[in-house]
């Protein structure tokens, strides 16, 4: 972290752990210009900026301010930011499958998109410099919300969550209950199982966190303790889940994409209450 650069976690109320993994808030007074690329995790967030939104590389190359308060759907290519003034933000990190009932519709029609929150964060004032206070913002108004919408989860979903989460095989099933628990998928993750699958096998590699400058041969062990056949393999899902190679990715990565990097992936499964 530099100077004046923060990153905090808090674990969600009791009440909001079945769709809520983790609540982070991250501020940075001074950040660099540098363009951060951030990954796909597996985990829809909810974001909401005290400070100033951060811009977002669009096709083409064109940048473009984010809105203030934004849902991040699932993501299956990576992102690139840039902040353009003093950072500062709280987040809600759901489970894999623990944001359908909050969006209010199917997680696929949030896949790859940053969704305009600002009308449904209304009234969320969050005090700057305050972090504990500043996940307490953001919970409160999402338990009033579950307790108005009557939140669930969908068992057969988050069963098969939880068996990517601990890196445990999918059961074989018959040709028509696999398009069954696909179509569940779209629904509640937003992703298929393969995909959700491919990004939590590549966020494993990421339990080996390694210092920027670190040797290949590092990254080897890191990805084959991931479940990776070899450095081909894991390299592809560096260039499709991250756009760089993995020396590129340590020796570059600063700031928000640090900060969120070394804690994101360290799996944790969602457990029903």
């Amino acid at each position: 972290m530099g100077e004046g650069e923060r990153y905090a976690e808090f674990p969600p109320p009791p009440s909001l752990a079945p769709w809520v993994k983790v609540v982070w808030t991250y501020a940075n007074p001074e950040p660099s210009d540098t363009v951060q690329r951030i990954a796909p995790d597996g985990c829809p967030e909810l974001i909401l900026d005290i400070g100033a939104p951060y811009e977002e590389e669009g096709s083409g190359g064109l940048w473009t301010l984010q809105p203030p308060a934004l849902f991040a759907g699932q993501m299956t290519r990576p992102i690139a930011i840039r902040p353009v003034g003093p950072v500062e933000l709280v987040a809600v990190r759901f489970h894999p499958d623990g944001a359908r009932d909050w969006l209010g519709a199917p997680l696929s029609t949030a896949t790859d998109g940053r969704l305009d929150m600002v009308a449904r964060l209304k009234g969320v004032a969050p005090p700057a410099g305050d972090p504990e206070a500043q996940a307490k913002a953001m919970t409160d108004r999402l338990e009033a919300l579950r307790l108005a919408q009557g939140w669930t989860v969908d068992a057969v979903v988050r069963a098969e969550v939880e068996a990517m989460m601990d890196d445990r095989p999918a059961p074989d099933r018959a040709p028509a209950d696999q398009r069954a628990i696909q179509r569940r998928f779209l629904d509640r993750v937003g992703v298929s199982p393969r995909m959700l699958r491919s990004v939590m096998r590549f966020r494993r590699v990421f339990d080996h966190a390694l210092e920027p400058g670190e040797e290949s041969s590092g990254w080897l062990e890191a990805g084959l303790g991931a479940g990776y056949f070899d450095q081909p393999q894991m390299a592809r899902d560096f260039r499709r889940f991250l756009g760089c190679t993995a020396t590129e990715w340590a020796r570059e990565q600063v700031e928000l994409a640090r900060a969120i990097a070394s804690q994101t992936y360290k799996p944790g499964p969602p457990r029903l209450a």
